[in-house]
C-alpha cells in the first residue's frame, strides 16, 4: 500500500509541479526585465512626427495646385465639386498624397519654366482631380 499511495502521489505531483515550472518565466524572481526594444520611444516619436510633417506638406502642395486658376476652370469645366474635392484630400493615404503632390508640383514647375501650356496643366489637373476622386469612391 506504501508503494502505491507514492506511486500516485508522484503521478500527480510530478505533472503539477512541471506545469507550475513551466507557467512561469525562468527570471520571475530575478531582476527585472530590460526594456530592449526593436525601436527606441525616441526614434519611433521622431518617425511619426516626420509622418505627419510630410503629409501635412503634401496636402498643402495638393491644396495650392488644387486652388490655382487653371486648376479651378478645369474643375469648372469638368463639373466637379471643389468642396468635395478638398474634403477628399486628408482621406487619401500617405503614399496616394505623395504620389499626387509629387505630380502637381512637377506639373506646376513646368508649367512655370514654360514646358507645359495651360492645355497640358488643365489635362493633368483634371486627371489629379479624376484620381482623387475614383480613390475616395473606391473606399
Amino acid at each position: 500500500m506504501k508503494i502505491q499511495l507514492s506511486n500516485s502521489f508522484l503521478r500527480g505531483a510530478v505533472p503539477g509541479l512541471m506545469v507550475c515550472a513551466l507557467a512561469f518565466p525562468p527570471d520571475i524572481f530575478g531582476q527585472p526585465a530590460q526594456q530592449d526594444h526593436i525601436v527606441s520611444s525616441q526614434a519611433l516619436q521622431q518617425r511619426l512626427e516626420t509622418s505627419a510633417a510630410a503629409r501635412q506638406r503634401d496636402i498643402e502642395t495638393l491644396n495650392s495646385f488644387l486652388s490655382s486658376p487653371i486648376t479651378q476652370q478645369a474643375m469648372q469645366e469638368t463639373h466637379v465639386n471643389p468642396v468635395q474635392i478638398q474634403t477628399a484630400i486628408p482621406t487619401l493615404s500617405d503614399q496616394e498624397l505623395s504620389n499626387l503632390a509629387t505630380r502637381a508640383a512637377d506639373a506646376q514647375m513646368k508649367f512655370s519654366a514654360g514646358a507645359f501650356g495651360n492645355r497640358e496643366l488643365i489635362i493633368i489637373a483634371v486627371a489629379i482631380l479624376v484620381i482623387i476622386l475614383i480613390v475616395v469612391a473606391v473606399r
